[in-house]
């Protein structure tokens, strides 16, 4: 793999059960684990689905028409069995919206395939979930 493919982020405790993630170009995402209203991991999951797909369909979708509702609902179960915890049944719901006109008649022609190449090819997140890859884990010797 090559430099430009590398994808990282670093996550640093900042108290019990708090989190700040920090990408390369220094934006930060804070999270966690303690039932405050910042996002649990699992949520982040969520939101990194959801976010993935709709990025893919509003290029598509927006180049002929501005929505004048774009969201995108993401929702599974948390279980934990013989396999450990996991998320099963996720579903990722578009509910999106055109004004009258031709650009937009073209805007909701295109939704449907927008939302099937998102999930078929296009979405890293959601594309390296249904297909699976390991996860290396070690500890670093500083």
């Amino acid at each position: 793999m090559s430099e430009a493919s590398k994808r990282s982020v670093v996550v640093e405790r900042t108290s019990t059960g708090q989190f700040i993630a920090t990408n390369p170009r220094g934006g930060t995402l804070r999270f966690g684990t303690d039932g405050g209203d910042a996002f649990t991991p699992v949520e982040l999951l969520l939101a990194a689905i959801g976010g993935c797909s709709a990025a893919d369909v509003d290029v598509a979708t927006g180049r002929h028409a501005e929505p004048t509702a774009f969201s995108v609902e993401v929702s599974g179960d948390k279980i934990s069995d013989e396999q450990g915890n996991r998320m099963t049944g996720l579903r990722v719901t578009f509910h999106v919206a055109f004004p009258d006109g031709e650009g937009a008649d073209r805007a909701r022609a295109i939704l449907p395939r927008a939302v099937k190449a998102s999930h078929d090819r296009l979405c890293t997140v959601s594309r390296t979930v249904e297909l699976g890859t390991p996860v290396a884990t070690e500890i670093a010797e500083d």
